[in-house]
């Protein structure tokens, strides 16, 4: 009764997010300094939805889809319930090989490609990744985890600044629109990678639901049930880095999405189980990127804020209330 219940409440769930996501994918392609009304959305000459309105909406709820997901896994991996790639310095490491990536180009006047980019920042993103994983081997707790994470961020931070010492001011402006977090460099192509890289993780990360939802037991439950542990913890640690690494190669650091939205997914389902939880989380993150970057866009309009200024806004008092809900579960 209760498993049919939990599947019930799942199917709602999804059938909600899916509605919001289409109401305001649409107010997303109609709203903006030039408004087109909904009747007129599909006419082949508005060039400004096609060109700019629709891939930036379609690249807003595909990263933050990815966000969502590799925050899950990595609060999976470091049983943490803040860990994500904003919090935990993943975005700036990611952020400080892309910078490394535009000296170099700059240096040696070579042009950049997006797969570079992504190579680049999944590059750095794995770096911290496996710091942080031998941080974690030495450490318990959230604080410490947490200290490790944003002085990693600042030294990755550090060494962007200092690169940056180098650059002509056209380079400056290039890395500064970059690490603002934004989807307004979305086009069609970059939709496409990072559509299929995405999508790929995704139905990976599903077809593992069964061996994460052992491994969030414990591991010696999954070793029990014929999960080989350590291969997981490896995939694990991969999928969320190339998920991580796709979303700054594309819209550059955006942050808390990775934290607050597994919290947020779970709480709308009511239970853990990666097996719901995984596409909830994917749909709230796209939800919450969708609307961020409408705010972002039009508060001030026609001045546009970064949209890590506005995920922040509402990702870091879910935050807030999680891990004050974690510490009463503590203390319980």
């Amino acid at each position: 009764m209760t498993q049919k219940k939990d599947y019930r409440r799942f199917i709602l769930t999804i059938v909600l997010l899916l509605c919001l996501l289409i109401i305001f994918f649409l107010i997303n392609i109609s709203t903006g300094s030039v408004r087109i009304p909904l009747s007129h959305i599909l006419d082949r000459d508005q060039v400004i939805i096609r060109q700019i309105r629709l891939p930036r909406a379609l690249l807003s709820m595909i990263i933050g889809g990815a966000l969502a997901v590799s925050g899950f896994l990595l609060q999976t991996y470091f049983r943490n319930p803040i860990a994500g790639p904003f919090v935990l310095g993943i975005s700036s490491g990611a952020k400080m090989a892309v910078a490394i990536l535009l000296f170099m180009s700059v240096s040696f006047s070579a042009r950049l490609s997006s797969l570079s980019m992504v190579l680049a920042a999944f590059a750095g993103s794995m770096a911290v990744i496996l710091f942080l994983v031998l941080i974690s081997s030495h450490i318990s707790g959230i604080a410490p985890l947490l200290i490790a994470g944003i002085m990693t961020g600042y030294i990755c931070n550090a060494v962007c600044d200092m690169l940056v010492t180098f650059f002509s001011d056209n380079d400056i402006i290039n890395l500064h629109n970059w690490t603002r977090g934004s989807f307004s460099g979305a086009d069609m192509r970059s939709v496409h990678i990072s559509f299929i890289i995405v999508l790929a993780c995704f139905i990976i990360v599903l077809a593992l639901s069964k061996p994460i939802e052992a491994l969030m037991l414990s591991e010696s439950y999954a070793f029990t049930m014929g999960v080989n542990v350590k291969r997981l913890r490896i995939l694990i640690i991969i999928i969320s880095g190339i998920l991580s690494a796709t979303a700054a190669a594309f819209a550059g650091p955006v942050s808390f999405v990775g934290v607050a939205v597994p919290f947020l997914a779970s709480r709308l389902l009511g239970n853990t189980r990666p097996l719901f939880v995984i596409p909830a989380a994917f749909l709230t993150g796209s939800l919450m990127c969708l609307v961020c970057d409408l705010m972002a866009r039009a508060l001030f309009s026609p001045t546009e804020l970064n949209i890590s200024t506005v995920t922040s806004i509402i990702g870091a008092p879910v935050v807030i209330i999680m891990i004050i809900k974690n510490k009463r579960d503590q203390g319980a």
